[in-house]
This record gives C-alpha cells, structure tokens and sequence, in this order.
C-alpha cells in the first residue's frame, strides 16, 4: 500500500488566498472571507497526490495517482497542459524552485524528475533514494543548482543538479524528516523530524552543529525573519530562532545557539503531556506568510488558524472538516454568528461575514444539542458527559463559558431555553427525566459585565420523570409557562414550567417522536416522527388537528416559518419540505443535503434559515418568495408598458419600431399581428419589405424563427410566405446560410409549402370548375332569352 506526504495548502505571495487539496478538487479560498474563489476538478476523477505553485503565483501543477502531471491556469479554472510524470508510481511530493522555471517530483517509486516548464521537457532523472520521496526542496540561492530530497531511509540528500548526482547524504534523524528551513546565509539548514528532534547543519561541512531535542513529533520548523520585534515570544539576543509544531499543537520558539525553549503558545485546551502519540489538537503544518506578517498553522482536523508573528495572538481560524454536524443555531444580536455542534467535544463559532471561527472548549464528550436565548447573546449546549454550559458572547463577538450544570445520570440529549427572559433551561436525558434549571440574576449581571473568571454551577430546580424511553426533544412556549417534550415511546406530553406538573399527552404518532416545537403565534404544538408525518396538536383539548404526509424518512426536525403560517421539515434522507398549514399541502421539496439533516433554525427576521447534516455540511437558505413577487410584478408591468407602447406605435402607423419591440417581446403572436398590420395597408408588400430590410441579423433570425410557427397554420401561411418572399429577395444565399437555425428553418418549412401549395392549387382547380359552370349557365339563359324572343 502506497503512503502519501500529507498534501499542504499554499498562500499566494500577498496573502491574499490559499490553495486546499480536496480529495479530486484543488480549491482557491479568500482568506479574509473564507469563500472558495475557484474549483480546480480532476478530469480523471483521480486524488490528488501532490501539487506546487510557483513562487511567482503563475504556475499551478497537480500530481494525482493516474501518473499524471496537470499545468494549470488557475485563475480560468483550465487545465492548460497535461504529460505523464514518468514516474511509475504516484507522485508524493513537489516544489519550484526560485525563478519559477524548475520544477521537481519525488515519486512513490524513489525517484526524482526535473521538469524545465518552459522549455516542457524532463532535465533530470535522480535515483538513489529509499522509498517514497517524502520531501524536495530546490536551494533558494539559484546559482548552486542543488536539490535537497528526503526518503524513508529518513537521511537529507543533496543533489547537484551540474552533475545529477548525490554529493552529501545528511544521516543524524531516525525517523521521517518533515520540512527544511533554510537561512538567510544559505550556509545553515534545520531539519525537522518524527524523531522528536530538530538538527542544524552547516552546509559547507554538510555536518550536524547542534542537535535540539523537541519532545513531540514535529510536522513543520520555520525560522523567524532575522527583522522584526520578537521580544514578546522570549527572543533576546540576536542570532538564529525558529518555531515548531507537531503532535501536542503547540507552537514553540527555539534558539539555535543554546537548544532552548524561549517561549511556549498558551493555549485554550489541556497540552498533551504523555508519550502518547498526537490528539485532536495536532498540527501537520506550519509556514511563514511575510506579507501578512502571519504565521499559519493546520491541525489534524483541518483547522487553518493565522497568528500574529511577533506575538503568536490569534488573528483568523478557518475550520475545515466538521464530521457529522448535530445541531446548528444562529447566534449574535444580528444574527451574525452560527454556533455548532459536531461530533466532537468541542464548540464552533463561525462569524459569516468572514468565516472566522472559534472552537470553544469545555466539554469532555460529544456535544449533542444547542439552543439560543432570545437576544442572541447567550446559548446552552449539553453533551454525552451529563453535563450543560452556558455560553455567552460579548461586545466583540468573542464567546467564554459563564456556567455549568451536572446532575443527569446519562448523556443529556436536548435542551431549550425560556424565550421571553433569560431566566431558566430545561434539559431532557436518555435518564427519561427532564429538568429546570434556574439562572440566577446576579449570574446574568456578572457575564454582561464580564466578570466571571471560572464557570459558576447551576444546579437543577425540578427534576420529573417523564417517559418510559429516551428523551428526543423538549421546547418551551412562548410565555415561558409550558413544556413540551417528545421521545422515542411514541408520545409528546405537556407540562407545566412551575413544578413540571402533567397537563396532558398528545398520542397518534406510530414510531418515536423526535421533535416537539411550539406555534409562535397559535395555542398549537408541531411534532415531527419516525413514522414519515408531522402532526399538529391543539393545546386546550390535545386533539390532532393536522397531519402532513409526504416525508418517505424518519422526520428529525421541525419549525415554524412564516410567522406561523408554514413548518419546514428536515428528514433522515437529506430533504427539507415547506409546508403550508391552512392548505395542508406541501409547497416545497429543498435537495441540500446527502444524510440526515441533524439541525435546524431559522433567525430572528425570518428570511433564513441554516441547517446541518451527517454530511458534514452546513447550508444557509434564504427566503426569496418576497424577491420572487417583487420581480414577477416588475416583469409584468414591463410587459404591460410594452404592449400598450406597442398599442400606440401600430396606432401610428410606425411599424419599424413596433416590430422591433415585438421582437424583443419574444412573441411570435405579437410579431404576427404587426406583420398583418402592414399587410392590410394599401402597398402593404412594399412596406413589408421595406421594414423587413432594415431588420438587424439577429432580429430577422428571431423572425425567420416565428415564421416557421405561422407557417404550420394555414390561416397564417399567407404572412409566413410573404417574410420568407421579402427574405429570399432581399438576403443572398450565403449570408442566409450564416443565418442561426437555418437548416431546421428550411426543413420545418418545406413540406407545410408543399401542402399549402396542393391546397392553393385544388382551390384554384375548383374555382375554374365553378366560373366554368356559370359560364355554361349565362350561356343557357341568354338562349333561352332569345328562343322566347322569336
């Protein structure tokens, strides 16, 4: 089984965008929006196995495991040249060097191409490595012609590329060597290992100087730029340092002169400390962007984070794969924020206007569901470790934990939060019991005050049991007075917020129900369930008042859209339905997802809506019925404006004009009714020519096009002919061959001629017989005249 380096993304020289591998894809991301600028696809569907781009952000090149090399003009999103790699096995690393002109390839096959990409030709051919070539990197002094490569006998090679042979094999790491750094000097290198080691060599003596023990396996070493200010990351004297991150994710300064740890990043989450192996937390990459004076990192779980590089503060987090996402809300006074629930302990917090996010820690296990209060200020997540948090996001959008509550005996499954104060949560459990959690004021006062260091405890008011099997969902009304929930025992019950006290249980459902969700503006609660249905229940007498049918999947979510007047419904096949309720029919069937969609929400203005799925994609709907109106009224009345300008212009006899804008009504009736206009004039024909010339082309193709419609009636073919007469006179052949929808033209015309022709000429027939017979008639009479004459 072939390994592959792990693929890295790219900045550009400014900073302004990355390149990320995707599986086939190869995207161009903004940085400071988050948005994908462009889409490189594979044609042969194929994996990339490596790519470089040029220092000069011109050349992009792609390696994928059909042996294949792709150039490409990343900026049309066109592959503009594609050659075998000669490799025989897959490509596994790549880089240019300086001047943008070579380009090298270490393949899984151990060996290594030169590709001179102007001239597009092989140069070099090296072999000597060990195993999959892990790693080049060309000497950015040009003049020494020397490539730098890595294998799995983990030794540095040194290629002169005068000769295309190894002149110094570095041997001193055990293990995979991860980057090369070179310095200023061009005399000094440090590698970085798995080993848990960083070793500086000087070139001229290709000798270790100074080896620096690590202790975690380090993916990436970058030297810092000999000016700048670095005192705030423990950088005091002058000489060499550089930054490290590996398997524990922490980003670490080193002075090369002394094998010293000068600073160490303080992070929000507990370092690994033990010999195990990388976490959650682990970086892969680590590089330099001078432009931006940043230093940007990506962990294990595909989170691309930027930093300050003179004081390692977090400037920007990019969060990539999100696993299977359990619930989404929106968040922020504005709603400007989405908070979400992955299949992870932690928390993301994305701002949409830049895609920036913070990844909350305080969970141990996976969080399962999220619910916002009513100012969009503060949120409650609860988790598998039996426990909730209390969440809050200040002035600046950044979000800490003000509280926490324990008291369930198994994972606590849902949660809802009272809508007209921030005064309590209820929670529901696999426990079967639903509690009411009490906030106290003196709590809400010191979070808008930021005054709260460490989580307070929050502590479980009431506690009822409340079904026989879990607890899928739990919602509170309007008025902070009811509570609903739903679980898998096929029932939704009610209760009372005071003491949890039964007021009544909603029964019909056939499977489990797993959403409960109270009507904004009636005395009506919506369930969803795994029998495929919605329900609507009434409050006073706990009837069924509604049942929607259309889902062919288990129903997971439901909410009130429209300010009430329509539910949106997630299922576990990916699709959302909007429903109208006076109708009971379903108005709309949204394809967003490829798995169960998990979460649900729509923001305060309700005209968007965010939902989440076990696809691991997050998708944002806006309401476009008011735009959609707005349009079609606006088309309408132009329509209007234009038939009665139409109206006026045959009205004054301006028939250019009125067919011109006939045409552009793209009506073939209309055009029909201004040609019979002009026909019915006296020197009708020389009119319609005259008009019919001074066409532009595209207009007399529109009109070719009409006329092959009035031709298969008869009551039109007398027009239809006339045109076609005033085109053939007026157009010579060649230029009605460069006419668009010639061919189809004639051969839709010929045989409706044809049959109007046999017609005209059978009426033509008849009509002779006829003056015949009257002929022959006055031919009678006047003899008979003259015989009574006589």
């Amino acid at each position: 089984m072939l390994s592959f380096a792990l693929l890295l993304c790219r900045f550009f020289r400014d900073g302004t965008a990355m390149f990320c591998p995707c599986g086939t894809r190869l995207n161009v991301m903004d940085v400071e929006t988050g948005a994908r600028l462009h889409s490189l696809e594979q044609d042969d569907q194929e994996d990339i196995t490596a790519f470089a781009l040029s220092p000069d952000d011109e050349i992009l090149v792609t390696g994928s495991r059909a042996l294949l090399l792709k150039q490409w003009n990343w900026r049309e999103s066109k592959c503009v040249r594609t050659w075998k790699a000669v490799h025989v096995a897959p490509v596994a690393s790549m880089a240019f060097d300086s001047t943008s002109t070579l380009l090298a390839s270490g393949g899984c096959d151990s060996t290594i191409k030169i590709w001179d990409m102007i001239k597009q030709y092989c140069t070099h051919n090296l072999k000597g490595s060990s195993g999959v070539v892990h790693l080049v990197e060309f000497h950015p002094d040009i003049s020494r012609l020397q490539l730098f490569s890595s294998s799995m006998d983990y030794k540095i090679r040194i290629w002169d590329l005068n000769t295309s042979k190894c002149i110094a094999a570095l041997d001193g790491h055990f293990s995979a060597v991860t980057s090369l750094a070179f310095a200023a000097d061009g005399n000094t290198l440090i590698s970085s290992g798995r080993d848990k080691i960083c070793m500086v060599w000087n070139l001229e003596t290709r000798e270790s100087k100074r080896t620096v023990p690590i202790y975690e396996s380090v993916e990436a070493a970058v030297l810092l730029p000999e000016k700048g200010d670095f005192s705030q990351l423990g950088v005091k004297k002058q000489g060499l340092h550089f930054l490290t991150a590996g398997s524990k994710g922490v980003l670490k300064i080193w002075e090369v002169a002394t094998a010293a740890c000068v600073y160490t990043q303080p992070v929000p989450f507990e370092p690994v400390e033990s010999k195990e192996e990388a976490s959650e937390h682990s970086l892969t990459q680590c590089m330099l962007v001078p432009e931006r004076n940043e230093i940007v990192t990506v962990s294990v779980e595909h989170n691309i984070v930027l930093y300050d590089t003179q004081t390692l503060q977090l400037r920007k987090q990019l969060a990539g794969y999100n696993d299977e996402v359990l619930d989404v809300k929106f968040l922020g006074p504005g709603d400007s924020h989405i908070v979400v629930a992955t299949n992870s302990p932690q928390l993301k917090v994305f701002e949409l206007a830049t895609s920036h996010c913070q990844i909350l820690y305080g969970h141990t296990e996976t969080v399962l569901a999220l619910d916002v209060f009513r100012k969009g200020l503060m949120f409650v997540s609860c988790s598998k470790d039996k426990s909730i948090r209390l969440w809050r996001m200040n002035k600046g959008g950044r979000v800490v934990c003000v509280a926490q509550g324990l008291g369930h005996a198994h994972g606590v499954g849902a949660v809802s939060c009272s809508r007209m104060k921030e005064s309590f949560v209820v929670t529901s459990s696999q426990d079967c019991t639903i509690k009411v959690w009490n906030i106290p004021e003196s709590l809400i006062s010191k979070a808008k005050a930021a005054l709260i260091s460490s989580p307070e405890t929050l502590h479980a008011q009431v506690t009822e049991r409340g079904h026989d099997k879990d607890i899928n969902s739990v919602a509170v009304s309007p008025n902070d007075k009811l509570i609903a929930t739903g679980s898998q025992d096929r029932l939704a019950k009610l209760w009372s917020c005071s003491d949890c006290s039964l007021l009544g249980v909603f029964t019909g459902h056939k499977r489990g129900i797993w959403c409960v969700q109270f009507s904004p503006v009636d005395q009506i609660l919506a369930t969803s369930s795994a029998d495929g249905t919605l329900k609507l229940w009434g409050l006073q007498d706990f009837s069924c008042l509604k049942t929607f049918e259309g889902h062919d999947a288990s129903v997971l979510k439901v909410i009130f859209v429209s300010r009430g007047t329509q539910l949106l419904s997630s299922g576990s096949d990916g699709l959302l339905k909007l429903w109208t309720i006076k109708t009971n029919e379903c108005v709309k069937t949204l394809d967003g997802h490829e798995d169960k969609i998990w979460g649900l929400h729509s923001n305060k203005q309700d005209d968007m809506v965010v939902t989440a799925s076990s696809d691991s994609s997050i998708t944002l709907w806006k309401d476009v019925t008011e735009i959609e109106q707005e349009e079609a009224q606006a088309k309408q009345e132009e329509q209007i404006m234009k038939e009665q300008e139409l109206s006026n212009l045959l009205h004054e006899k301006r028939y250019l004009k009125a067919l011109g804008l006939a045409i552009s009504l793209d009506r073939p009736h209309t055009v029909l009714t201004v040609v019979k206009a002009i026909l019915k004039e006296s020197d009708g024909r020389k009119h319609l020519e005259e008009n019919i010339a001074r066409l532009r082309k595209d207009q007399k193709e529109a009109v070719l096009a009409f006329l092959v419609t009035w031709n298969t009636n008869s009551r039109n073919c007398h027009e239809a002919q006339a045109v076609i007469e005033t085109l053939l006179k007026h157009e010579a052949p060649d230029s009605l061959l460069q006419y668009s929808g010639i061919k189809s033209a004639v051969e839709s015309l010929l045989p409706y001629t044809e049959r109007h022709f046999q017609r005209l000429s059978r009426l033509l027939q008849a009509s002779m017989f006829i003056d015949f017979m009257w002929q022959n008639m006055r031919l009678a009479d006047t003899s008979q005249q003259e015989d009574m004459t006589l």
